[in-house]
C-alpha cells in the first residue's frame, strides 16, 4: 500500500466533521490500508481518516502497542455506546507534531464499528486504550486533543517537568 501525508494543525481538514461511510468500496479498503501504513511508518498508535485529508468517519488504532502490536483495529463509522470513569491521559499526535498535553478523557468505553468487510463487532477498552479510541474517534468530530488539553507545551517541556516533578517526589 501506500504512505499518505499527514495534515497538520492549522490545517481546515482536522476542524471539520467527517460524514460515515455509506459503502465499503475497494478505495475505502486502500484508504484503510494506507492509513495503517501511514500511522507504522509515522510511530502512531492511531490515525483517523481527517489526518490524511478524508472527511470520512474511519479511523485506525492500535490500541495495545506494547501487549499486541500487530493488532490494529480498522474502525469505520464507529460509535462510542459506553463511557464510564475518568482518567488524566498524556497525550500527543501526529498531526501535532512535538508537543503533548494532558486531557481527561474516560476510564473505560465501550465502540461499535465496521471492520475493513463491513461486519459490525464491539469492542469494551480500558486505560490506555480508552484514550486511543476516544482521541482518534475525536478526530472524526473536528477536535483536536490540544483543544482540549491543559498543560499543552512542547515535547521538550513536557518530558522536562515529569522529570522535575519525579524528582522533587525523590526528594521528599
Amino acid at each position: 500500500m501506500a504512505i499518505r501525508n499527514i495534515t497538520v494543525r492549522g490545517s481546515e481538514v482536522l476542524a471539520k466533521k467527517c460524514k460515515p461511510v455509506k459503502e465499503i468500496t475497494p478505495r475505502v479498503r486502500e484508504l484503510c490500508l494506507d492509513m495503517i501504513d501511514t500511522m507504522h511508518e509515522a510511530d502512531g498508535v492511531g490515525l483517523a481518516a481527517p489526518q490524511v485529508g478524508v472527511l470520512k468517519r474511519i479511523f485506525v488504532a492500535m490500541p495495545y502497542p506494547d501487549e499486541a502490536p500487530d493488532k490494529v483495529y480498522v474502525m469505520i463509522n464507529p460509535e462510542i455506546t459506553f463511557e464510564e470513569g475518568s482518567q488524566e491521559s498524556c497525550e500527543g499526535c501526529l498531526s501535532v507534531p512535538g508537543y503533548m498535553g494532558v486531557v481527561d478523557r474516560p476510564e473505560r468505553v465501550k465502540v461499535k464499528a465496521l471492520d475493513i468487510d463491513g461486519n459490525e463487532f464491539e469492542l469494551e477498552l480500558d486505560g490506555f486504550a480508552a484514550t486511543v479510541i476516544c482521541h482518534e474517534n475525536d478526530h472524526l468530530d473536528g477536535i483536536l486533543y490540544a483543544d482540549k488539553a491543559r498543560d499543552f507545551m512542547t515535547s521538550e517541556e513536557f518530558y522536562e517537568k515529569l522529570n522535575s516533578e519525579a524528582e522533587a517526589g525523590a526528594d521528599e
